[in-house]
């Protein structure tokens, strides 16, 4: 949770096109649907600007000159060596690569922080390269909006299911794919600039296979906690998870083109991500157990135990795993000087119920129970704790179940929940920071379940370690074998 994350509305003008015969660099055939390059540039960099208006960069100059270079020597022997390829390496948590025309490339840090080497990087980097080489974004904005395109690529990459809505189906192409065969021309495309650099094309399959126990391991905590799987928008979503045709694209390209030069660079790639942040990032705080710790911002607050912690860009959440009973936090702009009851009795006017002063550890404030819009429904049962920090800011906890008939029940869990927020001690400053990936090297008789108990997880510790090191469902690493661990 971000002290200030507002996304700003974007509207994108279309970028005029001109029917304009050009001939694909990949297949040598001409194709009427092509705008011209000088178009398909100045439609790159309006969607660039539009996506940094709205997003920002991971600051990390040294992974960002990485990415970048080796970018930079994929597309030197690209089909459009003419190109300036742009490398963005974006601050989110989601997994996901995509390009957008013009030679514009993102990777998130998510991404990095689930690939096993820099090989499977270059495959990644590879595949979006060959749909810009192959002009599959150009073929895709003759089909649609612009403003559809961009719209789903911050719903995706930020992860917001409202914005994700607002995006017509076409408008999924850049982050879900262009269709089968477009995917699969990538695939041969990337494949090749990997081996003609020497690095061994079977990564493509590798890369694959991460993103697919990440969707296994999903449905698990999908049917524990209620909820249909995440659908998963992005690198390589269209391949099956035995993709044949993928498969022969992989060994025929390894056959004809790759001479193994360089090796996978894992010990390179794993001391550039040492410390990088998996899941929220710097200064949006980090939920450790059943507790949420914020440096920035100076708290702490402790949800009932086996709650699930969401920490999103603007609030946080904790649900129930059947995901009927909430408690939302969120940080709320003062505009008066009142007192907390009468800002309450101001915003809900006369739908308001049970008041209470509460008083925590740090902070005083008030209770009510009122009548708000929530996600089981409108006019809906729920209980307001505000908290004021000083004359500008406050806490504001909203607390509700789907059941209003099981909602009595619950109000000593929401008053506990809510008292419990204080400021943070000081030997608790570093429990508000990200978590993190260290490197490890593996001794004898360790396992990734004699790993779990000393990593942040509260639940599926195990499971996380293994999805995060591509040994889900099964398996156990190496002695000696450099793994990756979360502190």
């Amino acid at each position: 949770m971000n002290r200030r994350n507002f996304l700003k509305a974007s509207i994108v003008s279309a970028v005029g096109v001109t029917s304009s015969c050009a001939v694909n660099p990949v297949t040598g055939e001409q194709d009427l649907a092509f705008m011209s390059e000088d178009e398909e540039t100045e439609l790159g960099r309006n969607l660039h600007k539009q996506l940094m208006g709205s997003y920002k960069a991971y600051n990390h100059p040294r992974l960002d000159q990485y990415i970048t270079e080796i970018g930079e020597k994929l597309g030197a022997i690209s089909h459009r060596k003419e190109l300036i390829y742009h490398f963005t390496l974006l601050d989110t948590p989601q997994v996901n690569a995509f390009a957008i025309p013009g030679g514009y490339c993102y990777v998130t840090r998510g991404m990095l922080a689930f690939l096993g080497n820099e090989a499977e990087l270059a495959g990644v980097l590879g595949h979006e390269l060959g749909h810009i080489t192959a002009r599959h974004g150009v073929r895709q904005h003759a089909k649609q909006q612009v403003s559809g395109i961009v719209t789903t690529i911050l719903g995706a990459v930020l992860g917001n299911r409202q914005l994700m809505d607002l995006a017509n189906i076409a408008g999924l192409a850049l982050l879900r794919g262009y269709g089968r065969e477009n995917e699969l021309e990538a695939d041969r495309v990337g494949a090749e600039y990997m081996a003609n650099l020497g690095y061994d094309p079977n990564n493509l399959l590798k890369v694959i296979g991460v993103l697919k126990n990440q969707q296994e391991f999903d449905k698990i905590l999908a049917e524990e906690e209620n909820r249909e799987p995440y659908a998963y928008h992005g690198l390589f979503s269209t391949h099956p998870d035995n993709d044949k045709r993928l498969q022969g694209i992989i060994s025929t390209v390894r056959d004809n083109n790759f001479l193994k030069k360089i090796d996978d660079r894992k010990e390179r790639y794993f001391e550039l991500i040492t410390g990088l942040p998996v899941g929220p990032g710097e200064g949006e705080g980090s939920a450790r157990g059943s507790s949420f710790y914020h440096t920035a911002l100076d708290f702490t607050i402790k949800f009932p135990d086996d709650w699930k912690i969401e920490n999103l860009p603007d609030r946080v959440i904790s649900t129930t795993k059947n995901r009927e009973t909430l408690i939302e936090l969120t940080m709320r702009d003062l505009n008066r000087r009142v007192s907390a009851k009468e800002l309450i009795n101001r915003l809900f006017e006369n739908e308001v119920q049970d008041g209470y002063k509460v008083i925590s550890p740090d902070f005083e404030g008030y209770s009510a129970k009122v009548k708000m819009n929530t996600p089981f429904g409108q006019s809906h049962d729920c209980r307001i704790f505000i908290f004021y920090i000083n004359e500008k800011e406050a806490f504001q906890i909203v607390a509700t179940t789907k059941d209003e008939d099981n909602f009595n029940k619950y109000e000593s869990i929401f008053k506990k929940c809510a008292e419990s927020i204080r400021k943070l001690k000081s030997n608790e400053k570093s429990l508000g920071e990200p978590r993190r990936i260290k490197i490890h090297k593996v001794k004898k008789n360790e396992t990734f379940k004699s790993f779990a108990p000393d990593s942040p997880y509260s639940t599926h510790a195990e499971n996380r370690l293994r999805v995060l090191n591509n040994y889900f469902p099964t398996g156990e690493p190496k002695l000696g074998e450099l793994i990756k661990l979360i502190y």
